[in-house]
């Protein structure tokens, strides 16, 4: 899931930029009024000595940029009205120079009402998308049951929230479980087997009792999904864990997914995990993933990364090299931990080209647990 950072002037909360959708930063929106004034006050100072008139063609336009078609409207009023001001020695245009500026400026309140309305359908259709995230991959809570949580997601494909990586976080009868995964392909192709690997998994975490059990619900569900689909070819790498009652354990299987980092006592490990088969190719059955058991300390954390983040490339072709940079980059926020990594991950790789996942969970402390 992608985490929502804050608004700042150039780029809008969830990432965006101004040319991409986000509202325009403050100084675009009051560069047609300070312009106006601008050459208003010169040509009132200077006299005849100055003409900067051909300026305030260009306000209209701007105006399009971040206003509707009303204020578009009146600064194209206000620019004819300076234009026959006495004082601003400007007030004999040319018949052709009136009607030039009058056509712009009835063409830029034209585009504004245009752009107006495409910006109100976008961010409808904007809010829907946001909703459909929220609806299949649920923001993550800080914790669940004993279970401390903090997650990452930035989609590989431009203007989505959602791509082909997953996980979640519940509880249910047989502990808290959680699974990360990341599917076949990206971006808005994968989502619909997002869905349903989601599906399978929050499923089978209320009735099944063993995680093999659970993988194999999934393999199930995305070999039923690819049955009717020719030459489909299917498949999702996933990891599913299970903490137990204090979650000073937890068991791991993973199918064909990264293995986590265990962060203990400032030092950084990769826990050995074998890798079983990936869902889908309906191998599972035959060849059952190997599951591990690993203890937790009070300050422990597990730190799972999708193949986004393990197989990111530097200009010189080299991997990230993730558990060297999470020792550098440690710290006791969970949260923040994730942001530096995906900081660092950018600095160092670039563009990242596919689905971004992090996540992390440690046992919460005694008295939280508690209460």
């Amino acid at each position: 899931m992608r985490t929502l950072g804050s608004r700042s002037p150039h780029r809008y909360r969830d990432g965006r930029s101004w040319l991409r959708g986000a509202p325009p930063p403050r100084w675009v929106r009051v560069l047609p009024v300070i312009l106006l004034v601008i050459v208003t006050a010169a040509t009132v100072t200077e006299g005849h000595g100055l003409d900067l008139g051909f300026l305030l063609g260009a306000i209209p336009p701007l105006a399009v940029l971040s206003y509707g078609p009303l204020a578009t409207a009146v600064l194209g009023v206000l620019v004819i009205a300076v234009l026959h001001l006495p004082a601003t020695h400007l007030n004999r245009p040319g018949d052709t120079d009136l009607l030039t500026v009058l056509f712009v400026a009835g063409l830029s309140v034209f585009v504004s009402f245009v752009r107006s309305h495409r910006d109100a359908q976008l961010d409808t259709e904007r809010t829907v998308a946001e909703v459909v995230q929220r609806a299949v991959v649920p923001p993550l809570p800080e914790r669940v049951g004993p279970v401390r949580c903090a997650g990452l997601y930035r989609a590989a494909q431009h203007g989505t929230l959602i791509g082909g990586d997953f996980f979640d976080v519940r509880d249910g009868p047989y502990g808290v479980r959680a699974v990360m995964g990341d599917v076949q392909g990206h971006g808005l192709s994968a989502v619909s087997t997002v869905v349903s690997l989601l599906g399978a998994f929050r499923e089978a975490v209320l009735d099944q009792p063993g995680l093999e059990s659970v993988a194999s619900r999934m393999d199930r569900r995305l070999r039923v999904d690819s049955a009717d689909v020719p030459h489909a070819e299917l498949f999702a790498t996933a990891m599913l864990l299970e903490f137990s009652a204090d979650a000073r354990s937890v068991r791991i299987v993973t199918c064909g997914h990264p293995v986590p980092v265990l962060l203990h006592d400032g030092q950084v490990r990769e826990v050995g995990v074998a890798s079983g088969t990936p869902l889908g190719l309906g191998a599972l059955s035959a060849d059952a993933p190997k599951e591990v058991t690993v203890a937790l300390g009070a300050g422990d954390r597990l730190f799972l990364a999708s193949d986004g983040v393990w197989e990111a490339r530097d200009a010189s072709g080299c991997f990230y090299p993730l558990p060297e940079r999470l020792a550098a980059l440690l710290t006791d926020d969970s949260a923040a931990l994730t942001g530096l990594v995906w900081e660092d991950l950018v600095s160092r790789c670039g563009t990242i080209r596919d689905d971004a996942t992090m996540l992390v969970l440690g046992p919460g402390s005694p008295t939280a647990v508690d209460s």
